[in-house]
């Protein structure tokens, strides 16, 4: 690109959201999976957790992060945990992107616990039973201004059989175990939870600190990170209704 070119506001935002996915993304590090659940219809999996709704914080600043669990399948189910982890950092300007923990990185809250990881414990939920609640998120007024993404697991138990089952957003994959698990031979999408060793899989969201007179890049920022939650899951929500086994 010629020196004298200077990018508009538009470009900008396009750059930061290509940025901010594909760095975060490339620079955590993912647990390794001890245990396989059982696939549920994708249809069904996708339904699970909605309504993911971050705040956009300035330093120093507290919100909440609200979340609605929903129970699609035909029995109750119990023993419901939805764990909610800030995991990554994408710093701008600059794009200097780590892993978390970072000095002053935001604190998520429930009731008796606080860190860079909370555990939601859900009612049991009856056949179309929903949930809906928040977490609490407060900044420090050294938390650096960027993307702070939040990835997401929810665990429940089938009453019925106590079946255990588990659904992770895409923060919880290696870089080639989602490939695998979203790529054909040919290049087609598809999603194998069976390959991920999941039940289904969960949407990501970010939490957006930045200064209040910022104007247009914070506009940029949340571009990146409303794209940064759809990519956890962009194979998974992209068809309508298909196939009811592990693979679409």
């Amino acid at each position: 690109m010629p020196s004298a070119h200077r990018l508009g506001p538009a470009e900008t935002i396009a750059g930061i959201s290509v940025i901010t996915i594909a760095i975060l993304l490339a620079v955590t590090p993912v647990p390794v999976r001890a245990v396989t659940y059982p696939p549920l219809p994708i249809e069904d999996g996708r339904q699970f957790l909605g309504n993911l709704s971050s705040p956009t914080l300035a330093p120093g600043a507290s919100g909440t992060l609200s979340f609605s669990v929903a129970n699609p399948l035909a029995g109750t189910i119990v023993a419901i945990v939805l764990t909610l982890q800030v995991y990554a950092f994408n710093a701008f300007p600059g794009n200097a992107t780590s892993t978390v923990p970072v000095a002053g990185a935001p604190v998520l809250a429930v009731s008796g616990a606080s860190g860079s990881s909370v555990a939601v414990a859900v009612p049991s939920l009856p056949p179309g039973g929903v949930y809906q609640s928040a977490v609490g998120v407060a900044t420090a007024a050294s938390t650096p201004v960027g993307t702070f993404a939040v990835r997401s697991a929810l665990a429940f138990d089938l009453a019925s059989n106590g079946t255990a089952y588990r659904l992770e957003s895409r923060g919880w994959f290696t870089a080639a175990n989602w490939t695998s698990a979203t790529e054909e031979p040919n290049g087609s999408t598809t999603l194998n939870l069976s390959r991920l060793g999941v039940s289904g899989v969960t949407p990501e969201t970010a939490v957006l600190v930045a200064a209040s007179d910022w104007g247009w890049v914070l506009g940029g920022l949340l571009a990146g990170s409303i794209v940064l939650a759809g990519v956890a899951a962009w194979v998974y929500f992209r068809r309508g209704p298909g196939s009811r086994s592990g693979t679409r």
